[in-house]
């Protein structure tokens, strides 16, 4: 809830309304509750109602709503009614995160701080804004910013706001998590909850739950998340957050998927793209079509299937989601292969197009781990990504019996990658709950260093970024040419550097 600042006891009246219903759960009652205090009130009451019916707003998913209400609010905003900028920015942050928009997320966050930087009574609003400034660094994966971040403002909120350090819990749980150290991670998740339940703060106790939840989905430990995830997904049912309670039953239907229950999964993930859909959280979306084509294939409709994966790719693309496209290919060619093995005699045109997809996808994937900012990440990234990627193009080439092809994904070893081809026996394909997009190294500050491939290896684990591999030549010929240039059209990344090294 943001500031509203002095009122008279009429407009504290129309406001409390709002807050009560809100604290009781009633989200939909508090927004239009907030947005008829805001019509025809005076400039100060107006101001303040419409920044409260923005935050519901956004609560209930409707994101492009709250920022418009937001942008209202502080175009309409009086002179008098100041100090209550800068919690408007802080939520609309919290909006433009939603939809994906974080440059303008750390826009206005940017002008939030430098109007709180002399301000000493503010210090819930500095509480908040180093929690957002900590989000917009996780959502852009910097994760030694976000760390810095969680762990100054976890020292605010604990001077300030004591009941609320279960955000910065949180968030530094979430740095853990993705820098590899995930027993630490969910050790913070649970201090989180734990934190969260004894404040009082029920709705976000159940955030902090669901969160968990993910982590421990991620992690491998499904028995484990279920508990956690159903006492979340009731309080978000039971307070209509579409776009928490989507999340929930994204996360539901991927538990049933594993369990081979493919009806539940489906059902969970219609109910989920549904409320992404409502919400405009059109990443989110594209996100479920992905598990619902991978449900589809499964169930032998791989028309349908293929038509879901297309409107994901073009999501991500718009989006300009490279690794995200890079690994719906790797994804997409993965059910192919397992339609074409289903068949009595492999579909030429099916095996063409499996291989058109795993090749530069699997280039792409691969060259993504020099990106990676520490070793943790890097090997993950590897045993779980880049592995079973390249294993499938090396498949989907040897069925084709192409043997220049098969003879120049050996030589460049994935460019550096070790990969035991005496395992290339077939293995139960998996796609990862949540797909990755690693800052593409042209935002890195740092110059990327030019380092052969063993080198290269060191360097990444190490956190220094570094150049994408060489191009291999072979007498007049640069080795698999063709699927690298498709790879750096198709998901917008360098897969080579343009030095030349002969074979």
């Amino acid at each position: 809830m943001a500031a509203t600042g002095r009122t008279s006891d009429q407009d504290d009246a129309q406001l409390t309304a709002g807050y009560a219903a809100y604290q009781r759960g009633d989200v939909v009652a508090a927004l239009e509750i907030f947005e008829n205090a805001a019509a025809s009130a005076a400039p100060r009451l107006r101001s303040a109602a419409l920044v409260n019916a923005a935050s519901m707003a956004d609560e209930l998913g409707d994101h492009r709503r709250a920022v418009t209400l937001f942008r209202t609010a502080l175009a309409e905003m009086p002179e008098d009614a100041a100090h209550q900028r800068p919690a408007a920015l802080v939520n609309l942050s919290q909006a433009f995160q939603h939809l994906g928009e974080f440059g303008a997320a750390q826009d206005v966050l940017e002008e939030a701080r430098t109007l709180l930087a002399d301000s000493s009574d503010q210090g819930m609003l500095r509480v908040a804004c180093l929690l957002s400034l900590t989000a917009v660094a996780l959502h852009r994966q910097q994760w030694a910013r976000a760390g810095e971040l969680a762990t100054e403002s976890l020292g605010v909120t604990e001077r300030f706001v004591p009941e609320l350090a279960g955000h910065p819990l949180m968030n530094l749980a979430a740095c853990s998590f993705e820098t590899g150290r995930w027993e630490l991670a969910i050790d913070f998740a649970r201090q989180s909850v734990a934190a969260f339940a004894a404040a009082g703060a029920d709705d976000a106790v159940a955030e902090s739950r669901q969160n968990l939840a993910t982590m421990l989905v991620r992690a491998g430990h499904f028995d484990e998340a279920e508990e956690p995830l159903l006492a979340s997904q009731a309080f978000f049912e039971a307070a209509e957050l579409g776009h928490r309670s989507g999340i929930g039953a994204k996360t539901m239907g991927f538990l049933a998927e594993r369990r081979g229950d493919f009806a539940s999964a489906r059902a969970h993930y219609e109910r989920a793209l549904a409320r992404f859909d409502a919400s405009g959280a059109v990443v989110d979306a594209a996100d479920v079509r992905l598990r619902l084509a991978t449900v589809a294939c499964a169930e032998g409709d791989l028309e349908f299937g293929e038509a879901l994966l297309d409107a994901s790719f073009a999501v991500y693309a718009a989006h300009g989601l490279g690794m995200h496209c890079a690994q719906l290919d790797y994804w997409h060619a993965e059910l192919l292969y397992a339609a074409i093995e289903e068949a009595a005699q492999p579909d030429p045109a099916l095996l063409s197009r499996a291989v058109s997809l795993a090749v530069p996808a699997a280039l792409a994937i691969d060259a993504v781990r020099h990106t990676l900012p520490n070793g943790n990440q890097r090997e993950h990234w590897h045993r779980t990504v880049a592995e079973p990627a390249m294993r499938l193009a090396f498949r989907c080439a040897a069925l084709s019996g192409n043997g220049q092809l098969v003879s120049d994904l050996i030589d460049t070893q994935c460019a550096g990658t070790t990969l035991d081809l005496t395992s290339l026996e077939p293995t139960a394909p998996d796609l990862g709950f949540e797909l990755i997009d690693p800052t593409s190294p042209a935002s890195t500050s740092t110059p990327a260093l030019q380092l052969g491939a063993a080198l290269a290896d060191v360097a990444a684990a190490a956190g220094i970024p570094v150049a994408p591999p060489p191009r291999l030549t072979d007498g007049d010929r640069i080795v698999l040419s063709d699927f690298i240039t498709h790879a750096e059209q198709r998901y917008g990344r360098p897969v080579r550097d343009r030095r030349m090294i002969a074979l």
